[in-house]
């Protein structure tokens, strides 16, 4: 297998593209440490991967929180000795809302996780890598990370901010043996996009301008899980600083 033996950690493990995504990774071969904040799902997921007879451990975090990032790293070398593959996935979504309306709260809690725990993830797993001279670094970003959208706007400026912060990164250490790159999902089967229509019966505020699926269907994670899998591999071996849409058409 292209990824057998090497060492994958991935954040937001427990539900969508995060656990297709560590399903994926250990499918092909790789010990996976799969990081998630919710603690039951995140068990859920090793379950599954060890019933398909892979290899892996769970480590509960809040990616948001400084020594809960180091305590995950830490934990993966710890166990395997290396990190191969970081895919830095957690994140969340915003409330659809008018600027002029986010609160300041929902403002903090999005720049907290999407914003910083990428960030954070990147910190502590580059210096890593850095030692090791090799990696491959897969950011979630979106598509709302490459064009704006309606009524989220804080969460697109969150998204932007990962596509910045990977590209800059890779610009940093495309000459230290490190590739990283993003993938920017748009709209997928998960638990977060099927919460959506729930927001806009329980707020009652439908945005002017809603996503055209072009294909006529959201992605099942496991069509994002390839992508992400190809980017780990060496099969992208001259990709760095790539900021990949996968997204049906939606951004045409």
């Amino acid at each position: 297998m292209e990824l057998k033996n090497k060492i994958a950690v991935i954040t937001g493990a427990g539900s969508g593209i995060g656990r297709a995504a560590s399903m994926k990774l250990a499918g092909n071969g790789a010990k996976v440490v799969l990081v998630d904040f919710n603690k039951e799902a995140g068990e859920k997921t090793l379950n599954l991967i060890q019933e398909q007879g892979g290899k892996g451990i769970f480590v509960h975090a809040d990616v948001s929180k400084s020594e809960d990032v180091q305590r995950y790293v830490n934990t993966a070398i710890e166990t395997y000795g290396r990190i191969d593959v970081f895919f830095n996935n957690a994140g969340i979504i915003q409330k659809f809302a008018p600027l002029t309306e986010v609160e300041e709260s929902e403002f903090d809690r999005l720049i907290s996780i999407n914003v910083k725990g990428v960030f954070l993830g990147l910190k502590y797993v580059l210096k890593v890598m850095e030692s090791q001279g090799s990696g491959s670094i897969i950011n979630t970003a979106s598509t709302a990370g490459v064009r704006s959208e309606h009524s989220v706007s804080v969460y697109s400026a969150s998204k932007h901010a990962v596509v910045g912060l990977t590209k800059s990164a890779a610009l940093e250490y495309v000459k230290k043996g490190i590739r990283i790159n993003a993938i920017c999902p748009g709209g997928v089967e998960t638990a977060l996009t099927n919460s959506v229509a729930e927001m806009f019966e329980t707020s009652g505020y439908v945005p002017e301008e809603l996503p055209n699926m072009r294909m006529g269907r959201y992605a099942a994670p496991e069509e994002l899980a390839e992508m992400v899998a190809f980017l780990a591999s060496d099969r992208a071996s001259y990709m760095t600083g790539s900021v990949v849409v996968v997204d049906g058409g939606l951004t045409l």
